[in-house]
C-alpha cells in the first residue's frame, strides 16, 4: 500500500466516524447551570473528570452510554431525557407515526422550578391530551 493509498483509506475511516453531537453536550450544559451545580459538582456526582465533562458540554467528546447515564444520574433525570432533548431519540405517537419529542416536553424538562415528580405528572398529563386529540375518535372539545 502506498502512503498515498494509506491517507486515503484514513480519511475514509473518519468519515465513517460520527461526529459528537455538540447539542447534547449544550443541553447537559444547560441543565446543569439550571440545577445550580458547578461543574466540579457535576463531575464528581457522575463520576467523571472535571476536563472530560467540560469537553463533553463544549462537544469535543461524545459521551459513551454508561457516562451518560451517570451524568443523567448526576442531573437527577433520566437519559432518555437528555437524548430526546437532543433529538437523538424517537418516539412512537399514539397514531404509529414516530418523531422526535421536542417542545412542550423538551420546556417541561428543562424547567429548574420543577421537582422530578412535577415534571413527570405534567409530561403524563401533556401526553394524555396529545394521545387525544390524535385519536381519530376523538370529541372536540
Amino acid at each position: 500500500m502506498t502512503a498515498a493509498d494509506a491517507r486515503g483509506a484514513e480519511a475514509d475511516r473518519a468519515a465513517c466516524v460520527p461526529a459528537p453531537d455538540p447539542h447534547l453536550g449544550t443541553l447537559i450544559r444547560r441543565r446543569r447551570r439550571s440545577a445550580r451545580l458547578s461543574l466540579r459538582q457535576l463531575a464528581e456526582r457522575a463520576s467523571v473528570s472535571n476536563p472530560y465533562l467540560s469537553q463533553v458540554e463544549r462537544g469535543l467528546h461524545e459521551p459513551s452510554l454508561r457516562v451518560l447515564r451517570a451524568i443523567a444520574r448526576g442531573l437527577d433525570v433520566a437519559p432518555e431525557v437528555l437524548l430526546a432533548e437532543a433529538g437523538l431519540l424517537a418516539r412512537r405517537w399514539a397514531d404509529g407515526s414516530e418523531g422526535t419529542v421536542a417542545g412542550v416536553e423538551a420546556a417541561i424538562a428543562l424547567d429548574g422550578d420543577l421537582d422530578e415528580g412535577q415534571k413527570a405528572a405534567l409530561t403524563g398529563v401533556y401526553r394524555c391530551f396529545v394521545a387525544a386529540r390524535r385519536r381519530p375518535d376523538a370529541v372536540a372539545g
